[in-house]
Order: C-alpha cells, then structure tokens, then sequence
C-alpha cells in the first residue's frame, strides 16, 4: 500500500481526472526516503508527483500526495522562502502586492495574513491602513518577533497554524493576504471558505499564485519551476475563479502580477531551470520588473451582511 495521500480533486470533490504532466522521475513512484533530496532546490533531473486535470472543473492537481504529518517534516528542514533573492528585490515586489490590494479598498478593521514571512506586506499595511489589529498566522518561531516589529505597535496575534483560523473574529477582517500559499495547501476550498467567514461585509481577499496556464509554463513544459514537489495543486484564472465561487466570494478579478528579481538571480535560476548549475553570474544585481507567470487574484465578501458561504450554508 502506497504510503502517500490519495485524493479527489481539491477544488470540486471530484474523482475523475486525466494524466496531464509527469516528470522524468514521478514521485508516486518512489518512496519518502528517496524524495527527502529532491524537496528544495533546483536538480538536473526534475521530480514531483505527477498533474492531473479534474475532468469536472479543470483543476491542475497531484491525486498523489504527501501526507500532512510527511508535509509537516519535510518543511522543517526547507530554508526561508526567496531566501536567495534579496530582501530590497522581496520588498519593492511585496509593496507592489500591497498597493494594488489597497486600491481595491479594505484598509481598516483586521489585517489577516497566512504565511507573512517577515512581514513585508504587514509592514506596508500597518504604515498605510487603518487596521486596529494584525492577525498572523506564520509556522516560522524564529521570525515571530521580526514579524511583530512589522506591525508597528498595533496589536498582532501571532500563531504557528496554518489551517486553523478560529482565533480570528469572524466578521472583523477588513483584508486578508495570501501570497504563494494556496497552491501549498492540501485542502484550498476549505480554507478560503474560513477566511470568508473572517472577512467583514464588503471586505478583500488577495492571493498570489503561479499561472499554470501562462506562456513561460508551455515554453518550459516539464522544466516550470512551479512543478514541483511543494504544490499539490497549480491555478490558472478560470480555475481561481471557479474555486473562490464556490467559497462564495464575489467580483473576483485575476491579472498578471509584477515580481522584482536581480538580473543575475533571474539569470542563473533560468539556467538552473534548464538543468545548468551555474553559482555566479558576471552581472549586476540590477532590480528588474517582469511579469513571469504569476496571477494577483482579487476577491471580495458580497456587501450584504447576510450573504454567507455556500460551504457553510451546506455544513448545516
């Protein structure tokens, strides 16, 4: 018996699905043991769990998958995200993420964020919101009190989980954040469907998420970075749509998102991409904007204080 998760589809529920990417290695093939190299970095021969397509709904997904207790194990040994970028690469694109959230409104009450890192997106908030409270929810201990300073003094309730929103009150968020989480999480529909519940009338969700539909992923194929073995699903702007609909939210926008990398990271992780190993390159670290397969997703809880989520309505 496999000693991997089994699933329908995450954003439907559905059973039926088609074979759409395998790598040269197939995870679903191998054990724990022989993975544990493969988890972080870039390697000449790519491995993950092999895409499917939800025949009901189109969802890009991995039916094989870790377990969360392996999940839980394997992230304790993964090194900070973007680590290798830079910080003023991470924070001029993070504040981009902020300021189109806040032209999109819902800058006061609650600030909720799953997965903030250092809080470079909390940091923009609590300098440019109105939010009486910061509600974070980041697994790294370490960086917990970087992540308070982020706050600015304003009351912040940090905790370590990362599926469990009752803390929050519902009713209270005025925006809530989410920038490359979703594609990590085993069950998505779930949790948006308990940040719902946590966003006031009216209020905004923002995610960040790769495009498994965009050009760089069909000129890559099976070589896309986001391939990987910490997605158990990718999004495209229908599917995203699709899902956040049936969370019940409403006027959900997608666009491509503009990241800020270095030339000479952008430079030898396009190498490394293409399975050459290369540590330096003779370039500057000059920022540069692209936009390289991301999708900023924008969502919003309908106005009506009665309007409740569909998952909820049926749960009782």
């Amino acid at each position: 018996m496999s000693e991997f998760l089994h699933r329908d589809c995450p954003a439907c529920g559905s059973s039926e699905s088609r074979s759409e990417v395998r790598a040269g290695k197939a995870a679903e093939t191998m054990s724990l043991d022989a993975l544990r190299p493969f988890w972080a970095g870039l390697f000449k021969e790519k491995c993950f769990f092999s895409y499917h397509r939800c025949v009901a709904c189109g969802q890009l997904y991995n039916p094989v998958f870790f377990t969360p207790g392996q999940l839980g194990e394997l992230y304790a040994r993964m090194a900070p995200n973007m680590d290798a970028v830079g910080d003023a690469a991470i924070v001029a694109t993070q504040q981009g993420y902020f300021a189109r959230a806040a032209a999109n409104g819902g800058l006061s009450g609650g600030y909720l964020e799953i997965g903030p890192d250092v809080g470079h997106i909390v940091r923009s908030a609590a300098q440019h919101g109105g939010f009486d409270r910061f509600w974070l929810f980041e697994p790294n201990v370490a960086i917990h009190d970087q992540l308070r300073a982020s706050a600015g003094g304003k009351p912040a309730l940090l905790s370590t989980g990362m599926d469990d929103l009752s803390p929050v009150l519902d009713g209270s968020v005025g925006l809530a954040v989410m920038v490359h989480v979703l594609d990590h999480l085993l069950d998505p529909l779930a949790m948006l469907a308990q940040i719902r519940a946590k966003l006031r009338p009216g209020g905004t969700l923002m995610i960040v998420t790769h495009d498994e539909s965009s050009l760089l992923r069909h000129v890559m194929g099976k070589r896309w970075p986001p391939f990987c073995l910490q997605h158990p699903e990718l999004y495209n702007p229908a599917t995203m749509k699709a899902l956040l609909g049936r969370a019940g939210f409403a006027d959900v926008t997608v666009e491509g998102s503009r990241n800020v990398f270095p030339l000479d990271f952008l430079v030898r992780q396009a190498a490394w991409a293409a399975g050459v190993r290369i540590r330096r390159v003779p370039l500057p670290p000059v920022p540069v904007g692209l936009k390289l397969g991301n999708i900023l997703t924008l969502a919003k809880v309908p106005a009506q204080a009665a309007a409740r989520s569909p998952m909820l309505e049926a749960a009782e």
